[in-house]
């Protein structure tokens, strides 16, 4: 049914992209697509939830490693790693995603709090990339502000070239001295390296945090604190909103809360009258 589903949607998406302004001259009738994202069935295989840590783990996990960079044996890589996870916790970017940005793709001329050029998004299979504009919020953009003013130029000449990666690799090519991409692996090693010195209890076999998993302790942080489905699903760069919902991780009181709160307003309505 998933598959069929699935089908369905895409056929429809190509006809109305290529041929909506046609069917309608020729029938009088416009075009809809007949699954949206409410109909669409989540995939089986998300039956396990990545829960991820709470606030005040991934607070001190981060305050900690944020503290030792100074004193670090190799500064570069890893404000480099430290970067790259504040990402994927303060706006939820894929680490691949991020391994791919150049410098050109941070935009602090758009919006409030510019935005982030996302180029190689996740796409649906055989349609390639997605590119996304994501926001600089959540501080995001104050680190990349560190980043680029503080640190890329160390790594090589490139720090002016907006097709130069954002994320320099410590290698540098024989021929042009220039430094290479750093790998998602890296990046990836980085935070496990990161998590068993400081938040050891996520880094066993049975509950171990990983880029994907502060990419949902992101969309859950997000929607405790009143943003809406919606903007998350933006953010995170989803195709359908059941998809977003599957990522957002509350507390385990949450019906309770919701129901003491809307009791809470409708005795005060009451007593207003």
């Amino acid at each position: 049914m998933k598959d069929k589903s699935s089908s369905v949607a895409r056929f429809y998406s190509f006809l109305m992209a290529r041929y909506q302004g046609e069917i309608h001259t020729l029938t009088g009738a416009v075009l809809c697509q007949p699954i949206d994202e409410f109909n669409r069935p989540a995939r089986g295989d998300y039956a396990a939830p990545r829960v991820p840590p709470s606030d005040g783990e991934v607070t001190a996990l981060f305050t900690a490693w944020r503290e030792s960079l100074p004193s670090s044996r190799k500064y570069l890589p890893a404000a480099r790693d430290y970067l790259a996870a504040s990402l994927w916790r303060r706006v939820g970017l894929r680490i691949n995603e991020t391994a791919m940005l150049d410098i050109r793709d941070w935009r602090p001329d758009l919006g409030p709090s510019g935005k982030i050029h996302v180029r190689f998004g996740k796409g649906s299979v055989g349609r390639g990339p997605k590119s996304r504009l994501v926001p600089g919020i959540n501080a995001a953009n104050d680190l990349l502000t560190w980043w680029l003013t503080d640190v890329r130029h160390q790594f090589d000449d490139q720090w002016d070239n907006p097709d130069a990666p954002l994320l320099p690799s410590e290698r540098h090519d024989p021929h042009t001295g220039e430094a290479g991409r750093a790998g998602a692996d890296a990046l990836r090693k980085g935070l496990a390296q990161a998590v068993t010195r400081w938040l050891p209890d996520w880094a066993t076999p049975e509950r171990r945090l990983t880029p994907h998993g502060l990419r949902h302790f992101c969309a859950s942080s997000l929607y405790a604190n009143g943003v809406g489905l919606k903007a998350i699903q933006d953010l995170l760069g989803h195709s359908w909103l059941s998809t977003t919902t599957l990522y957002i991780h509350v507390h385990d009181d949450h019906i309770e809360k919701a129901w003491r709160e809307a009791n809470s307003r409708v005795t005060a309505r009451l007593i207003g009258e």
